[in-house]
């Protein structure tokens, strides 16, 4: 199949949306937002149709289920994503020449944006939702298991905006086939800039081979260390949270690192996750010591191929570790630079693993499930995050 004449469609149509103002793009956001919970029934009987394609014990069955209360929270999210100030027109930098020529430096799309994504329906709302917000146009790249719950959101989306009177081309859907994956990343002039949006396999493959230029979004490897003074009882409830909220997501926790001197009080940091049937794999040390304390059909031996591992599901590894530096090593070695966390009472310790901790977000004493671009008060849950200090459960500082 040919893709230029769709390409040179959402090209042209990525020029009117100069021409819109914000309240215009405000409006169609709130509109597509009402519309969204008014058609909740038609997308959850096109999405029933991708689950049933689906095992529900593989680890994508959740992140592609939609149900009334997800749809309602995509909803609120699409409002919030209109309730921002514009990116645009922004004057970044001004000067005056000595020869009078004035020079600005002035915020503006980037004109058509590639989005490639596996089976997570909610992103073909938020992926629109940001790029209209941005004044942008889009072509989106869905996988194959959610194209009929992708197929439903875009009709909807395309309503939205003919009842407002802009081209339906600003947003375009790709068939689920491999070739379409393979012409989107060569339409070049067509295309501006690619986004993976998935698993490591995903985003290895468009950097492999996109002849566009691509933005890598990264697999979330999520490490928590619990050192010689952190708190048992705020250690249960963030690793518990981190790791059960919601399991196939990027931000959920998949490997526990404790300082050996608190070893003693790994069964009760673990406790819970138990009551969620999760399954440790643990390093010697920590195996001995959740030995006969934690159910025997839960805990394996941990190899090598356990740390390193985006586990997405209900599975974590735990290591331990001498001491902070050893700590540190650890997460540099196994890291995907998603989000990291520290459990310590200790300031200088959670100081230097600041300091030290290479990831998009860093936190002491928080649930790495706090990644999310809605809790950073960035309008849309999987907006851009920013690096960030945490200190406390719940309470989100920048650094």
């Amino acid at each position: 199949m040919d893709y230029k004449d769709v390409f040179l469609k959402v090209r042209e149509a990525s020029r009117s949306l100069g021409l819109i103002d914000v309240k215009k793009t405000n409006t169609i956001l709130n509109n597509l937002a009402e519309e969204a919970v008014k058609q909740v029934e038609f997308i959850l009987a096109e999405n029933q149709k991708d689950l049933e394609r689906m095992d529900p014990t593989d680890p994508k069955y959740d992140r592609l289920k939609l149900t009334v209360h997800r749809v309602e929270g995509i909803a609120s999210e699409i409002k919030n994503v209109a309730a921002l100030s514009s990116p645009l027109g922004k004057v970044l930098t001004h000067k005056a020449l000595p020869n009078g020529l004035e020079i600005s430096k002035i915020s503006v799309p980037l004109g058509v944006i590639g989005i490639i994504y596996e089976a997570r329906p909610n992103v073909t709302f938020d992926v629109f939702s940001l790029c209209l917000k941005s004044g942008n146009a889009c072509i989106l790249k869905g996988g194959s298991d959610a194209i009929y719950s992708n197929q439903a959101i875009l009709k909807i989306i395309h309503q939205v905006l003919e009842q407002n009177g802009v081209s339906k081309d600003v947003v375009s859907l790709l068939p689920a086939g491999r070739d379409a994956s393979e012409a989107l990343l060569n339409a070049v002039s067509f295309v501006d800039i690619i986004i993976p949006r998935g698993s490591q396999g995903l985003i290895d493959f468009v950097r492999q081979n996109a002849k566009v230029p691509v933005i890598e979004t990264g697999a979330g490897i999520v490490h928590t260390y619990f050192d010689e003074s952190g708190d048992v009882d705020k250690g249960i409830s963030i690793i518990k949270n981190a790791k059960t909220r919601r399991v196939s997501v990027c931000n959920a926790l998949d490997c526990l690192i404790v300082n050996e001197q608190r070893l003693n009080r790994l069964p009760e940091l673990v406790s819970t996750l138990a009551e969620s049937d999760v399954i440790i794999y643990a390093d010697e040390a920590s195996f001995k010591e959740l030995e006969n304390r934690y159910p025997s059909y839960l805990l394996e031996k941990a190899t090598s191929e356990h740390f390193g591992t985006e586990f997405l599901s209900y599975k974590m590894s735990v290591k331990t570790v001498k001491n902070l530096n050893e700590a540190l090593d650890h997460i540099a070695k196994y890291s995907s630079k998603h989000s990291e966390a520290i459990i310590s009472e200790n300031e200088d310790n959670v100081q230097t693993f600041f300091k030290s901790v290479d990831a998009a977000a860093v936190y002491s004493n928080a649930s790495t499930a706090f990644t999310d671009g809605a809790q950073f008060g960035l309008g849309d849950q999987y907006a851009e995050t920013s690096c960030q200090r945490t200190d406390g459960p719940g309470r989100i500082n920048k650094l």
